[in-house]
């Protein structure tokens, strides 16, 4: 009886011990209205908040009750705090969101949230505001407004080809330029161009699909087509802008991780009086033969430091497509570099 009355003993002290260690703060979402929305769907916003995180929640009114570790309660607080800034701003919470302002959070660059999601890029034909999502997004965007020419670096779902088609409609409605330019290298990932039916033009078409979706979605089909017949708007595969000179264009190279040396050099010695130039491009899916060096990679590396130029690399944490891609990406980055490393240490001992 002495023994158990003596472990029942350590046990409530070691019960009251973690219970005296665990930091409390309130969180107040002033309305009801913003309490749900913060909260999400069965409480699912919260939920992911307090798994990431290692807290505890009650809801009591229009007050969050977050309990835990000193560290953890105090991010949770951070994390929490941003949210409510952006659904006062108007801005809609998803999965997504919640987990980028996590990371922001972790990194301590949470502080203008809201200012970082709510700049408006450009509105869509049927009214939708374009708005960046993410910190990398929007220094990609400040990039583009300010510079002549733009390198946008970083894997699949960042938003580069989206946002830079965006600015470009932008400008031709607010008639800083006169003409779009879409062009993509026809470079066949792993399946033969010449086995597709029809002619070049027929062939390269599902090359250029994403930027006929995107310049669709923010003229409207009709005034895209008009335009496209005017010649306001021209989408074609690289090989066709050698020996032109593009003035007054708004001009954007796609999938440029593709592009040769020299290839890249003729797109880029192609700008006229009155153009700006975006390139974008992922350098960890290059689908060029064996042997040949990305003109993406060579020119970032040799232009960096010239005024008018500047390169934005977006990262795993720029993905706003489903959350699992942002896993994927990452996973990709982590094997990737362990072959890096890897190739670096065969090619010491070569030496």
């Amino acid at each position: 009886n002495r023994r158990n009355s003596q472990a029942t003993a350590c046990r409530e002290f070691r019960e009251w011990s973690f219970f005296m260690e665990q930091t409390k703060i309130i969180i107040d979402a002033g309305s009801l209205d913003d309490m749900q929305k913060l909260l999400g769907t069965f409480d699912e916003n919260l939920n992911i908040i307090c798994r990431e995180l290692g807290v505890s929640a009650a809801v009591e009114g229009v007050k969050l009750k977050i309990s835990g570790g000193e560290e953890e309660t105090a991010l949770a607080g951070r994390v929490l705090e941003g949210i409510l800034r952006l659904i006062r701003a108007g801005e809609a919470v998803d999965k997504s969101r919640i987990v980028y302002c996590i990371e922001l959070a972790r990194e301590g660059n949470l502080g203008d949230i809201e200012q970082v999601m709510g700049d408006v890029v450009a509105v869509s034909s049927r009214g939708k505001q374009i708005k960046c999502k993410t910190v990398g997004q929007k220094a990609y965007v400040d990039a583009i407004k300010k510079n002549t020419v733009v390198f946008g670096v970083g894997p699949a779902g960042t938003g580069k080809t989206y946002l830079a088609v965006c600015l470009a409609v932008s400008a031709f409605k607010g008639k800083q330029v006169e003409k779009i330019i879409l062009t993509r290298p026809a470079v066949e990932a792993g399946e033969k161009l010449g086995f597709l039916p029809g002619d070049l033009q027929t062939k390269v078409d599902p090359y250029l699909r994403p930027l006929y979706d995107a310049l669709q979605e923010m003229f409207g089909m009709e005034n895209y087509l008009k335009l496209m017949e005017r010649g306001s708007i021209e989408v074609a595969p690289l090989a066709y802008m050698r020996g032109r000179t593009l003035s007054n264009a708004f001009i954007i190279l796609d999938e440029a991780q593709n592009t040769t040396r020299e290839q890249m050099k003729m797109f880029l010695t192609r700008m006229g009086d009155g153009s700006k130039v975006v390139v974008t491009g992922d350098v960890t899916q290059i689908d060029l033969p064996e042997g040949k060096k990305s003109g993406l990679k060579h020119a970032v590396s040799i232009l960096r430091g010239i005024e008018g130029i500047e390169t934005v690399t977006l990262t795993a944490k720029d993905v706003v497509r489903h959350p699992l891609v942002m896993r994927i990406v990452r996973a990709y980055e982590k094997e990737n570099s362990k072959e890096e490393q890897k190739n670096d240490v065969l090619r010491y001992h070569r030496k």
